[in-house]
């Protein structure tokens, strides 16, 4: 049913529905990341509205947004730094930051994430969803049926490396299919583009897989099983947009300088 509303919102109204369903997500995602960041309440309300305040201001003065225009890309960027970078290194050395610190990752989190969607043409976003979804839904059937090595036990342990190899593979005939001639994108992966453009599919596949680990480690920081209890049965809307939130950015900047329109 979400899944629905989502697709009749992105393709069949205009594109300020849309922009504005972005921003409810956001506002919903800002309170949970706020009370898995240790505040109370009204604080957590306050910095979910505070971050869809700036995604609307960015809205505003970037209109019409294009992920080749400077300042959207220099967002992506620092987006992409940031989980390429810095969120491997938090994992790695199981770092407890401190709430100011958190606050501040919640802003790296979802504004980019926000601007990327509404930077994205609907049916390359849809693209990059799908890639999400079957890198997510292959994880979880391979590792269920040949997981035995541990990706990160100390933050969830039922993630494994065999999962990986398998959403790995699933992402690569995907993207394959997409770009045969006659597909979405046959007309503009050709070539030498083609080495370029696998690579960056398995990049944004890892990269999904680091954005539901970071979530599942400030969960586990918090001592939540959930982000929340917003969704019955899938728990927060940050459960339901951890790979989202980390992939987003990076493939709108990609898609800019690689795919060209």
């Amino acid at each position: 049913m979400l899944l629905a509303a989502f697709l009749a919102v992105l393709l069949l109204l205009d594109r300020i529905w849309f922009a504005g369903l972005i921003g409810l997500v956001i506002a919903a995602a800002g309170r949970e990341w706020g009370r898995l960041s240790g505040m109370p309440a009204k604080a957590s309300l306050a910095y979910g509205l505070g971050i869809t305040a700036i995604y609307a201001m960015l809205l505003w003065h970037w209109h019409p947004l294009a992920a080749a225009d400077a300042p959207e890309s220099t967002l992506f960027a620092a987006a992409a730094v940031f989980w390429l970078a810095l969120v491997p290194l938090w994992l790695w050395r199981g770092l407890r930051p401190r709430r100011a610190w958190l606050a501040i990752a919640g802003l790296a989190v979802l504004i980019p994430t926000g601007v990327a969607a509404l930077a994205l043409p609907a049916d390359r976003l849809l693209l990059v969803l799908g890639l999400i979804w079957i890198a997510d839904t292959a994880a979880y059937l391979a590792g269920r049926a040949f997981g035995k090595h541990k990706l990160a036990p100390s933050i969830s342990p039922g993630k494994t490396w065999e999962g990986v190899a398998g959403a790995a593979a699933a992402t690569l005939i995907y993207a394959i299919i997409c770009a045969l001639p006659g597909a979405a994108l046959g007309a503009q992966v050709r070539g030498p583009v083609w080495m370029a453009y696998l690579a960056v599919v398995l990049l944004l596949c890892a990269v999904s897989i680091a954005g539901d680990l970071f979530e599942s480690a400030i969960k586990r920081q918090a001592g939540a099983k959930d982000s929340g209890t917003l969704l019955p049965g899938h728990g927060g809307v940050l459960d339901r947009i951890d790979s989202v939130a980390s992939t987003l950015p990076l493939a709108a900047l990609s898609f800019h300088w690689m795919v060209a329109n």
